[in-house]
């Protein structure tokens, strides 16, 4: 999984511990929803807190292949990036290995059988691309959480924040013939993890249920201070998890599939840009594409169910 811890990231590699058909090998770190030392750092913490240390940690790229990096959101996710909890510094450290060359490492160790899973901005798995142009003929999926189509943006009207935050590396993802499946905001903003979901995980799902609890709070908070509530109860929206929760039960989401690319500048930067007609006379931006597969719709309590009896039935 790379991912850049971020609340809703520990959600999601909570959910890829816990579920029984999933064997996480390993975390790679990118900058986003914080800085690229406070995501690794929270990386080693989260496992450590959910007793899966063993879990090696490889720190990934700092700062976008081009444009400036945005400040951190950390009115979003708290300055250290897990809602305000300052963790103690974890007593691991991640390996001597960039995240681009770990993922192409066990890519090749995996022979076809690895699953690659996208939570934050996609420069890492960009980089990972030129170090092996083969590597998408080497994996089973790529799943990637960014993106927008239909749905409002999250940082602009028409993007959302993994996407923007890296958007020449997100075409860059977009334009390689993976088996690539997105699920970005015009499904995770239909799925509301209300505060009577986190206390039920804190109830009943153990060490981790707690955690998650109080890593929300903040996050939760923030959520409730936008204009268009997501919920009529305290809510956030299920981003990252959702994206893992798609690997073991896809047919959970509806898919619309067609050539996409990523806007890099302008107004419009980060936005995902599907075409869903497939016409032959249209500007040839799309033109030697592959089809990306992108999800449109959600049954929202099915996966909010998949996510907490996962982590209930591990405790």
């Amino acid at each position: 999984m790379d991912t850049d811890p971020g609340v809703d990231d520990a959600q999601a590699i909570a959910f890829a511990i816990a579920h029984p058909e999933i064997e996480l090998l390993g975390l790679t770190t990118v900058f986003g929803n914080a800085q690229i030392d406070v995501t690794t750092r929270n990386a080693l913490t989260v496992l450590e807190e959910f007793g899966r240390s063993d879990i090696p940690v490889a720190k990934g790229a700092a700062q976008p292949l081009q444009i400036s990096r945005f400040p951190a959101p950390d009115f979003v996710h708290g300055d250290d990036g897990m809602g305000g909890l300052y963790l103690e510094p974890p007593k691991q450290q991640e390996i001597n290995e960039t995240a681009a060359e770990f993922i192409v490492r066990v890519a090749n160790e995996q022979h076809g059988e690895l699953s690659l899973i996208a939570v934050g901005p996609l420069t890492n798995i960009a980089q990972a691309l030129v170090l092996d142009p083969e590597l998408p003929n080497k994996v089973t999926a790529l799943v990637v959480m960014g993106g927008t189509v239909d749905a409002i943006g999250n940082v602009s009207p028409v993007a959302e924040a993994n996407f923007i935050n890296d958007p020449h590396a997100a075409d860059a993802v977009c334009s390689a013939d993976w088996p690539l499946s997105i699920v970005g905001l015009d499904v995770t903003m239909k799925i509301a993890f209300t505060d009577s979901l986190f206390k039920k995980l804190q109830k009943k799902a153990g060490k981790v249920g707690d955690f998650l609890w109080r890593s929300s709070r903040f996050y939760v908070d923030f959520y409730s201070s936008l204009s268009q509530k997501i919920s009529d109860e305290r809510a956030c929206a299920m981003h990252d998890a959702s994206a893992l929760v798609y690997l073991v039960q896809p047919d959970y989401f509806t898919n619309v599939s067609g050539p996409a690319c990523v806007a890099k500048s302008g107004p419009a930067m980060g936005q995902l840009l599907l075409d869903r007609t497939k016409e032959s006379y249209l500007l040839p931006y799309w033109e030697g594409r592959p089809n990306v597969s992108v999800a449109m719709q959600v049954d929202g309590q099915a996966v909010l169910d998949c996510f907490v009896n996962t982590l209930i039935d591990f405790n």
